[in-house]
């Protein structure tokens, strides 16, 4: 328990730090921007792909940007479209690729070769908790039932996530396992590439929980075909108030995975302070509150230099962290 702590604060440190809600106010301003096209590099229905369209939504719906279209790219953990960004550069000044914790871990892990300083950074825009969530006509209806459900027998207590081994939901469950006084290792985790199929998963019974965006979770209750039985929040989100904290009920961790996007590399020094500044306006439109709200994302703005050092910060508290569970 000692070590989850210590490596869950860690890991909060930077996100923690940059933390910032204001209040939102109707946006007037003139388009900044004619037309962003949106890399996504997972599925639909994934916590990339509400990122991307929501920052969409919010930028056209305020005025700052005339057009937004999406790209969904999936492959290899995120790396496909990664490579494309960077073997295609010149030719995508007018893209933004959304990513976030998952950059960081999979280059540690070695999924892909790459990593964050190998494109041109922009923005880090919103942090998204996480959740484990149950199907809707599940038995189990707390984390004490599910913790019941794998003491009984582990190998039938499976936990899915959208990620690769090693990845992020995995390293999510993992830590509210080790926190909750099982052996993280121990746990029987089954990687899907995107949210969308890892939900329809759990609906099949191929696993007893999923380790998801709090976000994607959100929806999915909404949309009855989930319930709800932890968050990585200090404190329940208004967008689920009736979804209990990983805390509340005797887990003592939280997390937050930050979501951002990256440029081309070489991406010139003209185009890059027109995203940024787009971004930043954003923040203050009742467009980006609506869709910040509805989906219980809070705002973590960095950029440039910020963004950078944020990531580094990051790198090194979840290196720590995995090698401290084994995954590295």
């Amino acid at each position: 328990m000692k070590t989850m702590n210590l490596g869950r604060r860690a890991l909060m440190i930077a996100a923690a730090a940059a933390l910032s809600v204001g209040v939102p106010v109707a946006s007037s301003a003139e388009p900044v921007v004619d037309a962003i096209h949106f890399l996504i590099p997972g599925g639909a229905g994934g916590g990339w792909d509400g990122t991307a369209r929501g920052t969409g939504e919010a930028l056209t719906g305020a005025g700052l940007v005339g057009t937004a279209s999406y790209e969904n790219m999936s492959g290899g953990g995120g790396g496909k479209a990664i490579g494309f960004l960077i073997e295609n550069a010149e030719s995508n000044h007018g893209t933004l690729m959304v990513n976030s914790t998952p950059i960081v871990i999979r280059s540690l892990t070695g999924v892909f070769p790459h990593n964050f300083r190998d494109l041109t950074l922009v923005s880090g825009t919103i942090g998204d908790y996480a959740a484990l969530v149950v199907g809707k006509d599940s038995p189990i209806n707390s984390m004490s039932d599910l913790m019941a459900a794998y003491d009984a027998d582990p190998s039938k207590t499976a936990i899915g996530g959208g990620s690769v081994p090693g990845g992020m939901d995995h390293l999510v469950a993992a830590m509210v396992m080790e926190a909750a006084g099982k052996d993280a290792l121990g746990v029987k985790y089954i990687p899907y590439d995107a949210g969308g199929k890892a939900m329809a998963a759990l609906l099949s019974g191929e696993i007893a929980a999923l380790s998801t965006g709090f976000s994607e979770a959100v929806d999915l209750a909404n949309a009855g075909e989930v319930k709800i039985i932890g968050v990585t929040s200090d404190e329940r989100v208004a967008a689920a108030p009736d979804a209990m904290t990983m805390k509340e009920q005797g887990i003592d961790t939280t997390f937050v995975n930050w979501r951002g996007f990256f440029g081309a590399p070489g991406l010139p020094d003209d185009k890059l302070a027109m995203y940024q500044d787009v971004i930043a306006k954003m923040y203050e439109t009742e467009q980006w509150a609506e869709v910040r709200d509805r989906n219980g994302w809070v705002d973590i703005h960095n950029s440039g230099d910020d963004f950078l050092a944020f990531l580094e910060a990051q790198e090194k508290a979840i290196g720590d962290l995995m090698k401290k569970l084994g995954f590295l």
